[in-house]
């Protein structure tokens, strides 16, 4: 339920009492400051309020995203202004100030709405305004004025304007030019049929989840129907964050649920392609599970980089300039989206490759594609890094040690090693995880991997020692996460029985699942995963040395059984703990989130 409290003077023939509740408003109208102070105190505190002037002159779609977006507790647009019940008690304290100002009566050519939002800007409450573009949101003080308003209201469609908006503003090349122009219309169509992003996020996971039931029969048919369905899924990936733009729908759950499902949607799809490939005799198992991780590494490359650097201070780079002047000429813009394999580009390779070939070739160009789109985004961060001038803040540093996933054997060890801080962190990481993949290769699963193993504990307790705000050091959870992945993923290559790389994937998948779990939480400013699962669950460290002992202890059979058995427990322990953390976050009315960064 919601309530706008008209002010001012009306004007004759003024839609703005209709625009207001086509928007789901209640709609009250004050004589005058003091009464509009009054309606307020009387609207309940759990429900939104906005201050509108009654002369508003502009299009509905202005006052949707000025009063209806759900992730701002105060926002504002020119005679307008909401708040939810977090910015209720800002605007309470702001309205009392103006109307005692004013004495309880305003003169006829001023705004309360400006006033009060004036009053909060001053009180420094943030209140937050949408950029409007070419939409009308004025407050006429004239009758010539007002005409002229209303004028350019008719002279754009604001409908236009607002499918537009719907479309993602930074997006990869194959989802601009063959997904959007068509998906914003679906959007529409979803919205007025009443349903919720939520709801398409599912479609999507479903339609995902068949494609790769199609690819598992190992048929040319299924294989051709899976592809059709995997671009059917991303087609309705667009469309759920573009029905969330359309109607203002956003949500803490939807957010996660998008983020969730778009992992479980591809690395499924994988798992069905070595499944189908087995069905005609070709393991493709290590292949699968080489790109899931592969695939892994690089989102927490993307995610550390950005936590490590988004509020910096100082925050200055020649090779970042470089990059700004590149992305003036237009074609280098696209060539440089291409070319890092985003989810568009990444997902119409894998449908098609599908369709019209196999799927051992399917990955092979898939690990092709990503190793070089690791590669040259890895560098460029790194590069980056090095010439940059910047001083981290310390929730970079907590983030990078949140991310780092860091388990109570690095915690008993992190009290045995004082010392001054070191700029040697990541190259700790590095050494680390050299040893324990490297002895993985050589010696397979024996008690020499085993020591590796126990060295690389050493070493990722060394490398978290201190703050982590080096200038490489959002390096270290890559590295954490491409030696434990890598390790799982030879041990289970090395024991040369079958089941123990599809046991391998499973544990891979669960472990990959709550780290993409502690990156949304972070973005979503909920803090961490709760140090008790952490623990419960090993840490980084811990599962890399249990599954080493596991290697060495057990015969290959044995092995197998183990990891399939630590999946589940992995898996259940982490999916019954977030979808418990994530719930109570959208029932308890965590503020709404929608990220629009790069393509994952």
């Amino acid at each position: 339920m919601s309530t706008a409290i008209l002010t001012g003077s009306p004007v004759p023939g003024s839609s703005i009492e209709g625009d207001l509740r086509s928007l789901g408003f209640d709609v009250l109208t004050a004589s005058d400051a003091g009464d509009a102070e009054t309606l307020l105190a009387a609207v309940p505190g759990d429900q939104r309020v906005a201050v509108v002037d009654a002369r508003f002159v502009g299009h509905e779609h202005a006052l949707r995203l000025g009063l209806t977006d759900p992730r701002f507790p105060l926002a504002a647009i020119p005679g307008a202004l909401t708040a939810q019940p977090a910015g209720r008690q800002a605007l309470t304290r702001a309205m009392a100030r103006e109307n005692s100002a004013s004495g309880g009566t305003l003169l006829a050519v001023e705004s309360l709405a400006d006033r009060v939002v004036a009053a909060l800007d001053a009180d420094g409450a943030g209140v937050h305004r949408p950029e409007l573009g070419s939409l009308v949101a004025q407050v006429p003080v004239d009758p010539q004025t007002r005409n002229e308003a209303r004028q350019a209201v008719a002279a754009l469609d604001d409908e236009a304007v607002r499918l537009k908006s719907a479309v993602k503003a930074r997006d990869g090349f194959f989802t601009t030019y063959f997904i959007s122009p068509y998906s914003r219309y679906i959007a529409r169509w979803c919205a007025r049929r009443g349903l919720t992003p939520n709801q398409v996020t599912t479609a999507s996971l479903i339609t995902a989840l068949i494609a790769a039931g199609c690819a598992a029969t190992g048929t040319r048919g299924g294989f051709v129907a899976a592809g059709v369905l995997l671009i059917a899924s991303f087609v309705l990936d667009c469309t759920d964050g573009q029905l969330a733009r359309y109607s203002l729908q956003y949500s803490t759950l939807g957010a996660w649920l998008d983020a969730t499902f778009d992992r479980a949607k591809e690395y499924a799809y994988y798992a069905g392609l070595a499944l189908g490939a087995a069905r005609g005799g070709d393991d493709v198992w290590a292949l699968a599970l080489g790109a899931m991780v592969l695939q892994t590494c690089r989102h927490v490359v993307d995610f550390s980089f950005n936590e490590a650097n988004h509020d910096a201070t100082a925050n200055t780079s020649p090779t970042a300039a470089l990059s700004d002047k590149l992305d003036s000429v237009g074609w280098t813009v696209w060539v440089r989206r291409m070319i890092v394999l985003p989810i568009g580009e990444r997902w119409a390779m894998i449908a098609v490759l599908t369709a019209l070939t196999t799927p051992r070739i399917t990955f092979y160009a898939l690990l092709i594609g990503c190793a070089f789109a690791a590669t040259y985004t890895t560098a460029g961060r790194v590069l980056r890094s090095l010439t940059r001038k910047a001083r981290r803040t310390d929730r970079a540093a907590q983030a990078l040690a949140d991310l780092a996933d860091s388990g109570p054997l690095t915690e008993a060890l992190v009290r045995l090693l004082p010392g001054k801080p070191r700029r040697t962190a990541p190259l700790s990481a590095a050494v680390g995880a050299v040893l324990v993949t490297l002895g993985a290769w050589m010696w397979g699963p024996s008690w020499w991997v085993v020591l590796m193993a126990g060295a690389y504990v050493l070493a990722s307790a060394e490398a978290v020692t201190h703050p982590l705000k080096g200038s490489l050091d959002w390096l270290i959870p890559p590295l954490f996460r491409a030696a434990e992945y890598g390790t799982v993923l030879i041990l289970a290559a090395r024991a040369d029985v079958d089941g123990a790389l599809p046991a391998a994937f499973g544990l891979v998948a669960a472990v990959a699942y709550h780290h993409y779990d502690t990156v949304y939480r972070i973005r979503g400013d909920a803090g961490a995963p709760p140090a008790w699962l952490v623990r419960t669950v090993g840490g980084q460290e811990g599962r890399t040395l249990l599954v080493a002992v596991l290697a060495a202890l057990l015969t290959a059979s044995q092995f197998t059984v183990a990891l399939t058995v630590l999946a589940v427990a992995v898996a259940v322990v982490v999916l019954l703990e977030s979808i418990r953390f994530w719930v109570a976050a959208h029932k308890g009315g965590a503020p709404a989130v929608h990220d629009e960064g790069e393509p994952a």
